[in-house]
Protein backbone atom coordinates (compact mmCIF):
# COMPACT_ATOMS: atom_id res chain seq x y z
CA UNK A 1 0.00 0.00 0.00
CA UNK A 2 1.26 3.46 -0.91
CA UNK A 3 0.82 6.58 1.19
CA UNK A 4 1.26 9.91 -0.57
CA UNK A 5 2.93 12.68 1.44
CA UNK A 6 1.92 16.28 0.94
CA UNK A 7 2.93 19.19 3.16
CA UNK A 8 2.75 22.96 2.83
CA UNK A 9 6.10 23.15 4.69
CA UNK A 10 7.83 22.19 1.42
CA UNK A 11 7.33 23.50 -2.12
CA UNK A 12 4.38 22.24 -4.09
CA UNK A 13 5.21 19.75 -6.82
CA UNK A 14 5.96 21.50 -10.13
CA UNK A 15 4.52 18.61 -12.12
CA UNK A 16 2.35 15.49 -11.90
CA UNK A 17 4.16 13.82 -8.98
CA UNK A 18 4.03 13.63 -5.18
CA UNK A 19 6.41 15.36 -2.78
CA UNK A 20 7.05 11.87 -1.38
CA UNK A 21 5.54 8.42 -1.14
CA UNK A 22 5.75 5.89 1.69
CA UNK A 23 5.99 2.26 0.54
CA UNK A 24 7.25 -0.94 2.16
CA UNK A 25 8.85 0.81 5.12
CA UNK A 26 10.62 3.50 3.10
CA UNK A 27 9.97 7.15 2.31
CA UNK A 28 10.83 8.06 -1.28
CA UNK A 29 11.25 11.84 -1.45
CA UNK A 30 11.01 13.42 -4.90
CA UNK A 31 13.81 15.66 -6.08
CA UNK A 32 13.73 18.96 -4.23
CA UNK A 33 14.90 22.23 -5.72
CA UNK A 34 15.51 25.63 -4.12
CA UNK A 35 11.97 26.93 -3.88
CA UNK A 36 10.94 28.76 -0.71
CA UNK A 37 7.75 27.01 0.44
CA UNK A 38 6.41 30.18 2.08
CA UNK A 39 6.44 32.15 -1.17
CA UNK A 40 6.72 29.38 -3.80
CA UNK A 41 9.47 31.55 -5.30
CA UNK A 42 12.74 30.18 -6.59
CA UNK A 43 15.90 30.95 -4.63
CA UNK A 44 18.30 32.60 -7.02
CA UNK A 45 21.29 32.33 -4.68
CA UNK A 46 24.57 30.58 -5.33
CA UNK A 47 24.98 26.80 -5.16
CA UNK A 48 25.58 26.81 -1.39
CA UNK A 49 22.39 28.82 -0.76
CA UNK A 50 20.40 26.65 -3.15
CA UNK A 51 21.72 23.45 -1.54
CA UNK A 52 20.75 24.77 1.90
CA UNK A 53 17.18 25.50 0.74
CA UNK A 54 16.93 22.13 -1.02
CA UNK A 55 17.93 20.28 2.15
CA UNK A 56 15.54 22.34 4.27
CA UNK A 57 12.77 21.33 1.86
CA UNK A 58 13.77 17.68 1.95
CA UNK A 59 13.86 17.80 5.75
CA UNK A 60 10.40 19.41 5.88
CA UNK A 61 8.90 16.60 3.81
CA UNK A 62 10.40 13.99 6.15
CA UNK A 63 9.34 15.88 9.28
CA UNK A 64 5.76 16.04 8.01
CA UNK A 65 5.51 12.27 8.68
CA UNK A 66 7.53 12.26 11.90
CA UNK A 67 10.88 11.46 10.31
CA UNK A 68 14.10 13.40 9.81
CA UNK A 69 17.39 13.44 7.93
CA UNK A 70 18.88 10.81 10.27
CA UNK A 71 16.55 8.25 8.65
CA UNK A 72 17.92 8.91 5.15
CA UNK A 73 19.76 5.92 3.70
CA UNK A 74 20.40 7.17 0.14
CA UNK A 75 20.45 10.47 -1.71
CA UNK A 76 21.02 11.39 -5.31
CA UNK A 77 22.41 14.85 -6.01
CA UNK A 78 21.97 16.36 -9.45
CA UNK A 79 24.32 19.25 -10.24
CA UNK A 80 24.23 21.47 -13.28
CA UNK A 81 28.02 21.81 -13.04
CA UNK A 82 30.33 19.40 -11.20
CA UNK A 83 32.64 22.36 -10.58
CA UNK A 84 30.13 23.17 -7.81
CA UNK A 85 30.68 19.79 -6.12
CA UNK A 86 32.89 21.08 -3.28
CA UNK A 87 30.52 23.93 -2.44
CA UNK A 88 27.51 21.61 -2.49
CA UNK A 89 29.39 18.99 -0.46
CA UNK A 90 30.34 21.46 2.30
CA UNK A 91 26.75 22.63 2.64
CA UNK A 92 25.43 19.04 2.47
CA UNK A 93 27.74 18.10 5.37
CA UNK A 94 26.03 20.74 7.56
CA UNK A 95 22.79 18.74 7.32
CA UNK A 96 24.08 15.16 7.50
CA UNK A 97 26.05 15.28 10.73
CA UNK A 98 25.00 12.15 12.66
CA UNK A 99 24.42 9.84 9.73
CA UNK A 100 26.06 9.83 6.34
CA UNK A 101 23.71 8.25 3.79
CA UNK A 102 24.91 6.51 0.66
CA UNK A 103 25.00 9.03 -2.17
CA UNK A 104 25.43 9.43 -5.89
CA UNK A 105 26.20 12.78 -7.50
CA UNK A 106 25.77 13.35 -11.20
CA UNK A 107 26.15 16.28 -13.55
CA UNK A 108 23.12 16.98 -15.68
CA UNK A 109 22.56 19.24 -18.66
CA UNK A 110 19.65 21.09 -17.11
CA UNK A 111 17.39 21.01 -14.07
CA UNK A 112 13.82 22.24 -13.47
CA UNK A 113 13.57 26.03 -13.42
CA UNK A 114 17.27 26.12 -14.38
CA UNK A 115 18.47 25.64 -10.78
CA UNK A 116 22.01 24.51 -10.04
CA UNK A 117 21.15 21.61 -7.67
CA UNK A 118 18.38 19.07 -7.04
CA UNK A 119 18.42 16.33 -4.39
CA UNK A 120 16.18 13.29 -3.96
CA UNK A 121 16.24 10.89 -1.00
CA UNK A 122 15.17 7.52 0.33
CA UNK A 123 14.62 7.19 4.08
CA UNK A 124 13.58 4.41 6.42
CA UNK A 125 10.05 4.92 7.71
CA UNK A 126 9.27 3.89 11.26
CA UNK A 127 5.71 4.95 12.09
CA UNK A 128 5.16 6.02 15.67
Amino acid sequence: MLQVISTDKAPKAVGPYSQAVIANGFIFVSGQIAIDPATQQLSTGNTAEQTRQVLKNLSAVLESVGSNLNAVVKTTVFLKDLKDFDVMNQTYAEFFVETKPARATVEVARLPKDVSVEIEAIAVYTPS
